[in-house]
């Protein structure tokens, strides 16, 4: 069963908008983890890659920095599923976020926020189909 951590949860949620807000007040741009991957494996002006790479490598970093400040011990973490089924997880949710022109950052935090009526379209698709998707797998698999 899964931990319910309504203090670390709030406090996650307020940082990933604290992100978005200081990326698009700071440079303009939409913090959608999926698109900032694809375009910082695109580009070729090396000044757009940058701000990217930055942003990608401050992710890990910032679970990192929980553990170091003993907010959370590694050693509780589960992870069951094997390596063959992350990968097929990863590329199918790469291909969802590519079919769906966004992922949960860019439609459901930054989409949400500006009012997009195409990104709440999204933001419903891909959260239902997730509620399915777990729904099928632990209770009727």
């Amino acid at each position: 069963m899964t931990e319910f951590a309504p203090f670390s949860a709030l406090a996650g949620g307020a940082l990933i908008g604290i992100a978005a807000v200081l990326l698009m007040a700071g440079i303009g741009r939409i913090a959608g983890v999926s698109g900032i991957l694809l375009s910082m494996l695109t580009s070729r002006d090396f000044a757009a890659v940058g701000w990217r790479l930055a942003f990608l490598i401050g992710m890990p970093l910032g679970a990192l920095l929980t553990v170091a400040l003993g907010f959370k011990d590694l050693r509780d973490l589960t992870f069951p599923a094997g390596m063959l089924a992350t990968v097929a997880a990863g590329l199918l949710v790469g291909a969802g976020t590519t079919l769906g022109s966004g992922c949960t950052s860019g439609h459901g935090v930054c989409g949400i926020a500006r009012l997009s009526m195409r990104s709440i379209v999204a933001t419903l698709t891909f959260m239902t189909t997730g509620f399915a998707i777990v729904f099928i797998v632990r209770h009727v698999m």
